[in-house]
C-alpha cells in the first residue's frame, strides 16, 4: 500500500491529515453469515463534520461470532426483518488514532489530530424520542458500527460521523486494552442496572468478558459479597483477581444449595446473567431470594423458556434488561487507565486483520482457551 492519498486542505471544511495515510486500505467485508471476506477498499475520505481514525485495535465480541453465524437476530427469519447490513465491514469494541479530521469535526468531538479515542457502538440519530428523552442507547433506528449503516473498525482505517459519542483514552496503554473499554462499559451498566446496595449477596454468571467487567462492577459497589459463576475454573481464579469475594464451579458443586447455605437459606439479592445460555436463566431464578433482582445482559441464540410463575407468584423478582453501555463509558476508560486490572489475563488473544477467522474461531473455541479475543490491524 504504498500509494497515498493527499486530503485538501484548501476548503476549510476540508479534513486536514495528522500522518501521510495511504490511497487503499484492507477490511474486512461482511456478505452474508459465514461468507465474511478480507478486501482491498479504498480509504475513506472524511466530511467536513467526520473524522478518520487509524484502527489500532478492535474486540472480537460474541454478539460478533453469532452475526457471523447467521443467527436470526442479526439475519431474520419468517418471524423478524433482517437487521444487519450485508457490505458492512464488521468490529464495534473499536480504539484507534485520530489522523484527519476538519476544525469543525475536532472541535464537535473535543478532540486533536493524533488522539486516541474509543467510539461507543451505538451512533444514535438524536431525533427520535429515546434520544430526545435522554435514552440515546436505545435510539429507534439503532445504527451501530460494524452492524448496520456505519462500517466498524475489522479494517485498517474508518470514520467517525458526527453523531457519533466518542471518548478519550490514554495513549500509554496497549491498545488492546484500551479496546476493553466497550465490553466493560457494558458490563458497568448491567451493574447500575441492579441498583446494588452494601448488604447485597451479588452473583454474576458466567466469566467471559462481560462476566469479568460485571465481577470488577460489581466489587467497586462494595456490597457484602461478589460470588462469580463458572464451569472453567482458570476464568474462576481470573475473577477473583478481578473482584470476586467467591468463586463456584457449577459443574462441582451444587450453587444453589451453596448460596442458600450462604444467605441463612434465603438466597441471592442480585444475579447478573453473562452467559447467554439458557440454562443460566433458570440457575438465576432459582437461586434469588423472594423479591431479589435479576439483570440480563446477553446475546442468546436460541429461546429461553422459564416457569414464570417464579417471577411473579412466588417471588416477586424484578427482572431487568441491560443494553449497551450508556454514560459509563468514562468509568470503564478511567478504571482500565488505573492500572487496577490484569488487562493481561483479561486480554488473551491478538491476531493481525489477515488472521480474522482465526479470531472469531478463538472466539467459538467452546475449550474455553480464550477470554478477550482482539484483532489488531498493525500487527
Amino acid at each position: 500500500m504504498s500509494e497515498t492519498q493527499t486530503i485538501p486542505a484548501t476548503d476549510p471544511t476540508a479534513a486536514t491529515p495528522a500522518r501521510e495515510i495511504p490511497a487503499t486500505m484492507k477490511a474486512v467485508v461482511m456478505h452474508a453469515p459465514e461468507d465474511y471476506r478480507l478486501e482491498e477498499l479504498q480509504v475513506p475520505t472524511p466530511a467536513a463534520d467526520e473524522l478518520l481514525i487509524r484502527v489500532e485495535a478492535v474486540g472480537v465480541c460474541a454478539s460478533d461470532l453469532k452475526c457471523y453465524h447467521g443467527a436470526t437476530k442479526f439475519w431474520g427469519d419468517e418471524n423478524r426483518d433482517r437487521w444487519v447490513q450485508p457490505g458492512v465491514t464488521p468490529g464495534h469494541e473499536l480504539v484507534g488514532e485520530v489522523v484527519a479530521g476538519s476544525d469543525e469535526a475536532l472541535a464537535h468531538h473535543g478532540v486533536s489530530l493524533g488522539d486516541r479515542i474509543a467510539c461507543e457502538q451505538i451512533v444514535p440519530c438524536g431525533e427520535c424520542m429515546y434520544c430526545t428523552r435522554g435514552w440515546y442507547w436505545m435510539c429507534g433506528p439503532h445504527d451501530m458500527f460494524g452492524f448496520k449503516h456505519y462500517d466498524g473498525a475489522m479494517a485498517e482505517y474508518m470514520i467517525v460521523p458526527s453523531l457519533a459519542r466518542a471518548h478519550r483514552v490514554s495513549g500509554d496503554i496497549p491498545a488492546h486494552h484500551a479496546a476493553f473499554s466497550e465490553p466493560l462499559s457494558c458490563s458497568l451498566h448491567a451493574v447500575e442496572r441492579a441498583q446494588i446496595t452494601f448488604d447485597d449477596v451479588v452473583v454474576v454468571a458466567g466469566c467471559g468478558p462481560i462476566g469479568l467487567g460485571a465481577v470488577i462492577g460489581a466489587s467497586h459497589k462494595t456490597p457484602k459479597q461478589v460470588i462469580a459463576l463458572d464451569f472453567d475454573d482458570d476464568k474462576l481464579a481470573l475473577a477473583k483477581k478481578c473482584g470476586a469475594d467467591l468463586t463456584l464451579n457449577p459443574g462441582k458443586v451444587d450453587v444453589v444449595e451453596e448460596i442458600r447455605a450462604l444467605t441463612g437459606g434465603y438466597g441471592a439479592d442480585v444475579y447478573i446473567e453473562c452467559t447467554g445460555h439458557p440454562s443460566a436463566v433458570k440457575q438465576g431464578l432459582t437461586l434469588l431470594r423472594k423479591l431479589g433482582r435479576f439483570v440480563e445482559y446477553s446475546v442468546f441464540k436460541d429461546d429461553v423458556t422459564v416457569d414464570w410463575s417464579i417471577i411473579s407468584d412466588d417471588k416477586e423478582l424484578d427482572v431487568l434488561g441491560a443494553h449497551l453501555g450508556p454514560n459509563c463509558w468514562p468509568a470503564a476508560i478511567k478504571i482500565i487507565e488505573s492500572g487496577v486490572l490484569p488487562m493481561e489475563e483479561i486480554c488473551t488473544h491478538q491476531f493481525g486483520l489477515e488472521d480474522f477467522q482465526t479470531a472469531l474461531d478463538t472466539v467459538g473455541d467452546s475449550s474455553g482457551a480464550s477470554v478477550k479475543v482482539s484483532i489488531v490491524p498493525g500487527s
